[in-house]
Protein backbone atom coordinates (compact mmCIF):
# COMPACT_ATOMS: atom_id res chain seq x y z
CA UNK A 1 0.00 0.00 0.00
CA UNK A 2 1.24 3.24 -1.31
CA UNK A 3 1.51 6.39 1.34
CA UNK A 4 -0.75 9.96 0.82
CA UNK A 5 2.10 12.11 1.03
CA UNK A 6 -0.07 14.91 2.25
CA UNK A 7 -0.84 15.53 6.18
CA UNK A 8 -3.96 16.98 6.19
CA UNK A 9 -6.80 18.00 3.17
CA UNK A 10 -6.65 15.62 0.35
CA UNK A 11 -5.12 13.02 -0.83
CA UNK A 12 -1.76 13.04 -2.64
CA UNK A 13 0.05 9.29 -4.10
CA UNK A 14 2.99 8.87 -5.90
CA UNK A 15 3.77 5.89 -8.47
CA UNK A 16 7.42 5.93 -9.73
CA UNK A 17 7.37 3.08 -11.74
CA UNK A 18 3.86 3.11 -13.32
CA UNK A 19 5.23 2.17 -16.08
CA UNK A 20 8.33 -0.02 -17.02
CA UNK A 21 10.98 1.57 -19.40
CA UNK A 22 10.10 0.30 -22.55
CA UNK A 23 6.33 1.01 -22.00
CA UNK A 24 7.09 4.30 -20.85
CA UNK A 25 9.64 4.70 -23.80
CA UNK A 26 6.89 3.62 -26.41
CA UNK A 27 3.97 5.75 -24.96
CA UNK A 28 6.44 8.92 -25.32
CA UNK A 29 6.91 8.73 -28.52
CA UNK A 30 3.52 7.53 -29.98
CA UNK A 31 2.16 10.61 -28.35
CA UNK A 32 5.15 12.88 -29.40
CA UNK A 33 4.22 12.05 -33.07
CA UNK A 34 0.79 11.67 -32.73
CA UNK A 35 -0.91 14.65 -30.76
CA UNK A 36 -1.61 17.61 -32.34
CA UNK A 37 0.21 19.55 -30.28
CA UNK A 38 -0.97 23.54 -29.77
CA UNK A 39 0.31 26.39 -27.69
CA UNK A 40 -3.33 28.31 -26.77
CA UNK A 41 -3.11 31.93 -25.34
CA UNK A 42 -5.02 32.58 -21.71
CA UNK A 43 -6.08 35.68 -20.28
CA UNK A 44 -3.87 36.82 -17.57
CA UNK A 45 -4.01 40.35 -15.51
CA UNK A 46 -6.19 41.79 -18.47
CA UNK A 47 -3.44 40.15 -21.12
CA UNK A 48 -3.58 37.30 -23.53
CA UNK A 49 -0.16 35.58 -23.00
CA UNK A 50 1.02 32.27 -24.36
CA UNK A 51 1.08 29.47 -22.53
CA UNK A 52 4.52 28.41 -21.55
CA UNK A 53 3.56 25.02 -22.88
CA UNK A 54 1.52 23.07 -25.86
CA UNK A 55 -1.53 21.11 -24.65
CA UNK A 56 -4.13 18.86 -26.08
CA UNK A 57 -7.75 18.10 -25.10
CA UNK A 58 -9.12 14.82 -25.70
CA UNK A 59 -12.49 12.77 -24.43
CA UNK A 60 -15.70 11.59 -24.79
CA UNK A 61 -17.65 13.81 -27.87
CA UNK A 62 -19.05 16.74 -25.78
CA UNK A 63 -16.94 17.32 -23.05
CA UNK A 64 -15.76 21.00 -23.43
CA UNK A 65 -12.81 21.99 -21.14
CA UNK A 66 -12.63 26.00 -19.45
CA UNK A 67 -10.02 27.51 -17.93
CA UNK A 68 -7.73 31.01 -17.99
CA UNK A 69 -10.83 31.79 -20.48
CA UNK A 70 -9.95 28.84 -22.81
CA UNK A 71 -12.84 26.75 -23.97
CA UNK A 72 -11.52 23.68 -25.96
CA UNK A 73 -13.03 21.05 -27.28
CA UNK A 74 -12.20 17.50 -27.13
CA UNK A 75 -10.25 15.57 -29.84
CA UNK A 76 -11.59 11.55 -29.70
CA UNK A 77 -9.53 9.01 -27.67
CA UNK A 78 -6.48 7.61 -29.74
CA UNK A 79 -6.06 3.83 -29.52
CA UNK A 80 -2.50 5.05 -27.16
CA UNK A 81 -4.69 6.98 -24.66
CA UNK A 82 -7.06 4.32 -24.34
CA UNK A 83 -4.47 2.54 -23.71
CA UNK A 84 -3.05 4.13 -21.06
CA UNK A 85 -6.03 5.18 -19.89
CA UNK A 86 -7.32 1.53 -19.06
CA UNK A 87 -4.33 1.02 -17.05
CA UNK A 88 -4.29 3.90 -15.26
CA UNK A 89 -8.43 3.36 -14.39
CA UNK A 90 -7.44 -0.29 -12.73
CA UNK A 91 -5.30 1.79 -10.00
CA UNK A 92 -7.57 4.93 -9.65
CA UNK A 93 -10.79 3.20 -9.23
CA UNK A 94 -12.48 5.59 -11.01
CA UNK A 95 -13.50 5.70 -14.81
CA UNK A 96 -12.10 8.75 -16.72
CA UNK A 97 -13.78 10.81 -19.86
CA UNK A 98 -11.00 13.27 -20.82
CA UNK A 99 -7.21 13.96 -20.79
CA UNK A 100 -5.37 17.00 -20.81
CA UNK A 101 -1.88 16.89 -22.30
CA UNK A 102 0.70 19.33 -22.00
CA UNK A 103 4.44 19.19 -23.65
CA UNK A 104 7.22 20.86 -21.74
CA UNK A 105 9.40 21.63 -24.59
CA UNK A 106 12.69 22.76 -22.40
CA UNK A 107 13.64 23.90 -18.95
CA UNK A 108 11.40 27.32 -19.88
CA UNK A 109 7.68 25.84 -19.93
CA UNK A 110 6.26 25.16 -16.87
CA UNK A 111 2.81 25.19 -15.11
CA UNK A 112 2.12 28.04 -12.73
CA UNK A 113 0.57 27.86 -9.23
CA UNK A 114 -3.41 26.24 -9.29
CA UNK A 115 -5.76 23.66 -8.42
CA UNK A 116 -8.11 21.50 -10.56
CA UNK A 117 -11.13 23.01 -9.24
CA UNK A 118 -13.10 23.81 -12.21
CA UNK A 119 -16.96 23.45 -11.60
CA UNK A 120 -17.69 20.98 -14.43
CA UNK A 121 -14.79 18.56 -12.23
CA UNK A 122 -16.98 18.45 -9.36
CA UNK A 123 -16.72 18.64 -6.09
CA UNK A 124 -13.60 16.00 -4.93
CA UNK A 125 -11.76 15.47 -8.42
CA UNK A 126 -9.67 12.43 -9.01
CA UNK A 127 -6.88 13.33 -11.05
CA UNK A 128 -3.99 10.55 -12.55
CA UNK A 129 -1.28 12.31 -13.52
CA UNK A 130 1.48 10.53 -15.68
CA UNK A 131 4.77 11.58 -16.35
CA UNK A 132 6.82 10.72 -19.72
CA UNK A 133 10.18 12.12 -20.73
CA UNK A 134 12.17 14.43 -18.86
CA UNK A 135 12.05 14.21 -15.04
CA UNK A 136 10.44 17.52 -13.92
CA UNK A 137 9.97 19.10 -9.81
CA UNK A 138 6.30 19.26 -9.03
CA UNK A 139 5.87 21.39 -6.30
CA UNK A 140 2.60 21.34 -3.53
CA UNK A 141 2.06 23.67 -1.11
CA UNK A 142 -0.85 24.36 1.37
CA UNK A 143 -3.44 27.73 0.58
CA UNK A 144 -4.17 28.57 4.08
CA UNK A 145 -1.05 26.89 6.21
CA UNK A 146 2.60 28.12 4.05
CA UNK A 147 4.49 25.93 6.50
CA UNK A 148 3.23 22.89 4.35
CA UNK A 149 4.74 22.33 1.59
CA UNK A 150 6.26 19.56 -0.77
CA UNK A 151 8.22 19.06 -3.94
CA UNK A 152 8.74 15.97 -5.85
CA UNK A 153 10.46 14.85 -8.75
CA UNK A 154 7.96 13.39 -11.96
CA UNK A 155 10.22 10.77 -13.37
CA UNK A 156 9.82 9.08 -16.74
CA UNK A 157 6.69 6.18 -16.64
CA UNK A 158 5.55 7.71 -12.82
CA UNK A 159 1.95 8.66 -11.93
CA UNK A 160 0.82 10.91 -9.42
CA UNK A 161 -3.14 10.42 -8.23
CA UNK A 162 -4.50 13.42 -6.58
CA UNK A 163 -8.29 12.59 -4.92
CA UNK A 164 -10.32 14.01 -1.63
CA UNK A 165 -9.80 17.42 -0.68
CA UNK A 166 -6.38 17.93 -1.94
CA UNK A 167 -8.01 20.48 -4.93
CA UNK A 168 -9.60 22.85 -2.23
CA UNK A 169 -6.64 23.55 -0.23
CA UNK A 170 -3.97 22.74 -2.49
CA UNK A 171 -2.39 24.12 -5.37
CA UNK A 172 0.49 22.98 -7.34
CA UNK A 173 3.05 23.64 -10.28
CA UNK A 174 5.74 22.63 -12.74
CA UNK A 175 8.18 25.50 -12.16
CA UNK A 176 10.92 26.95 -15.29
CA UNK A 177 13.77 24.69 -14.57
CA UNK A 178 17.65 26.65 -13.94
CA UNK A 179 19.33 23.64 -15.59
CA UNK A 180 18.42 22.34 -19.61
CA UNK A 181 15.43 20.14 -20.03
CA UNK A 182 14.54 17.50 -22.73
CA UNK A 183 11.08 17.36 -23.23
CA UNK A 184 8.31 16.21 -21.56
CA UNK A 185 4.89 14.90 -21.72
CA UNK A 186 2.49 15.05 -18.93
CA UNK A 187 -1.09 13.75 -19.08
CA UNK A 188 -4.10 14.45 -16.55
CA UNK A 189 -6.92 12.44 -16.83
CA UNK A 190 -10.18 13.30 -15.65
CA UNK A 191 -13.81 12.67 -15.51
CA UNK A 192 -15.85 15.95 -16.61
CA UNK A 193 -19.01 16.01 -15.31
CA UNK A 194 -22.06 15.55 -18.03
CA UNK A 195 -24.11 18.34 -17.78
Amino acid sequence: MINNLLSQHGELYLLPNFLNAEDADIAYELLLQNIKWKQYHIKMFGKLLAQPRLTAWHGSAGLNYSYSGLNLAPEPFSKELLTLKAKIEQVGSIQFNSVLLNLYRNERDSMGWHADDERELGINPVIASLSLGQTRKFQVKHKLNKDLNLNLLLTHGSLLLMKGEMQHYWQHAIPKSKNSCSQRINLTFRNILVK
